[in-house]
């Protein structure tokens, strides 16, 4: 099983080592690259002033933040959702680089800073696949076809479940999750084919397959079909029996 947390964060500004402090945090879980509905979210008081521009970008203000439990009040909880997860962020190194300031901020007692090398950063995949492009979360959303509209500002656990949806889309789709997902999907009745992947026990995916032909071309293939006569090996394939 393969367990991972989608993580994003918002600050103050975006100086970590000049004093800028982390104001919210947001994650949702995901088990074998599938959201579990399980989340955690969490305003944090920064005990400083929240930058003009920051404020533009996610909305929080300082008022709204006053009462706020502190990033010392908050961290274990925090540390206990995640767990030993991979964690999977977008544009790592700035959100890392805030949690690891938190935690020295701990000392004696802080938790071992977060390694960079060990977080899936979901801006250098999509660097990786989408060379040159603009791969902000707005424009994979674009790209992806992944609704944003309620994006309007930037916030922490809003955009965690976005980019949860992101980082399927950059590992191939949803099609990732076949053999893994536990979740059993019936499958869809229609005058079509239907097709059904199964995992070992469950059935974990089913989509309809419709047919591509026109009215007028399945017309024109069963007349073709009747000119093969009785003991057309193609009748074999119909499921007919040969005459004989």
């Amino acid at each position: 099983m393969l367990r991972e947390i989608v993580l994003d964060t918002e600050t103050t500004g975006t100086d970590a080592k000049g004093g800028d402090r982390l104001i919210e945090i947001g994650c949702v879980e995901l088990i074998n690259h599938i959201r579990t509905g399980k989340t955690f979210h969490r305003f944090v008081n920064p005990q400083r002033a929240v930058s003009e521009g920051a404020f533009a970008v996610h909305g929080l203000s300082d008022a709204f933040l006053s009462d706020k439990p502190l990033f010392a009040d908050i961290v274990d909880a925090f540390l206990d959702f995640c767990g030993d997860a991979r964690l999977v962020i977008h544009n790592a190194a700035f959100d890392v680089g805030f949690l690891n300031m938190e935690y020295a901020r701990l000392k004696p007692s802080a938790p071992q800073p977060i390694a960079l090398e060990e977080v899936v950063d979901t801006l250098t995949l999509a660097r990786r696949r989408h060379p040159g492009a603009a791969n902000n979360l707005d424009a994979l959303c674009n790209r992806y076809g992944i609704d944003n509209t309620k994006r309007t500002k930037h916030g922490a656990l809003l955009d965690a479940e976005i980019l949860a949806e992101v980082y399927v889309e950059l590992l191939g789709g949803k099609q990732t999750s076949l053999g893994l997902a536990t979740v059993i999907a019936d499958a869809v009745e229609s005058d079509g084919m239907t097709s059904t992947v199964r995992g070992e026990d469950s059935v974990i995916a089913s989509r309809t397959i419709r047919s591509r032909l026109t009215e007028n071309e399945s017309e024109h293939h069963t007349a073709f079909i009747g000119t093969l006569g009785e003991n057309a090996i193609w009748r074999d394939y119909l499921g007919e029996k040969k005459a004989g």
